[in-house]
């Protein structure tokens, strides 16, 4: 029978009608391992140090994307900012597997649903609960998506040893910044969520379609968990995506 609703076709044993490693060549010099700072900034940063080489581009209709690598304690990463929201981050990280990484994670921000979650705070996702849309195109329908328990624990591992608070916990992934109501924020506290973003359950079942690992570290921003939206802008927290950035690469190194 028919489902209802065409997100829950699942036809994840077809072919696509445009393969990604069909349409796209592995690229000579790409590292295995690949890193996806979600700032810009980080980006920048590297840069204005002399610290990555270009490797490639994606190309897309708002120009070419570029994917770097970075030399760090005598190993190779590949380094690119994927974008933000789940289908473009989803389709990035299909052509960087089609380039030939095969290790990723992210680092990112998320809105907190537990306010003890200070600003500054990392947190490890351990799983996500999958309110976006591209991850039914990967994986059965489901309620959640899990991390792999060993690449949590790697992750884990590595920001305990910097010394920064940190928490495991499950994360929200949705597609609507602006329809976070607060009948759906209490329901996803309610299921166990901490943090609410907009890539993680994408990422996740993208990386396990295509039998590739990855992880991802969040840091903790704005408020979401009360009556009113608390931004929590701070200056002082402005170098916090490179501190996140080089535990990334940490991380990504010892999976």
């Amino acid at each position: 029978m028919r489902p209802e609703y065409p997100i829950l076709e699942h036809d994840g044993t077809e072919r696509s009608l445009i393969e990604p490693s069909e349409v796209l060549r592995p690229v000579d010099g790409m590292p295995e391992r690949c890193v996806l700072p979600i700032w810009k900034q980080v980006i920048d940063s590297l840069h204005s140090e002399s610290r990555l080489t270009h490797v490639t581009d994606i190309a897309s209709a708002m120009g070419p994307l570029p994917v770097f690598r970075i030399d760090h304690e005598g190993h190779s990463l590949a380094v690119a900012h994927p974008g933000m929201c789940a289908s473009f981050v989803a389709a990035f990280l299909e052509e960087l597997i089609a380039f030939g990484c095969r290790k990723f994670v992210a680092c990112g921000a998320a809105g907190v649903l537990d306010t003890t979650l200070t600003r500054g705070t990392i947190v490890v996702p351990d799983a996500a609960v999958r309110d976006e849309g591209v991850s039914y195109h990967y994986v059965a329908p489901g309620r959640e998506i899990p991390v792999d328990g060993q690449v949590v624990s790697t992750l884990e591992s590595v920001v305990r040893s910097s010394g920064i608070p940190f928490r495991v916990g499950k994360t929200w992934t949705t597609d609507g910044l602006y329809r976070e109501t607060r009948s759906r924020i209490a329901r996803r506290r309610a299921e166990g969520c901490i943090t609410v973003e907009m890539e993680c359950s994408a990422l996740l079942a993208v990386a396990q379609f295509r039998g590739v690992t990855f992880g991802q570290l969040l840091a903790t921003g704005d408020d979401v968990s009360g009556d009113e939206w608390d931004p929590r802008r701070s200056p002082e927290h402005r170098s916090f995506p490179e501190t996140l950035f080089w535990l990334a690469v940490e991380s990504c190194l010892r999976l």
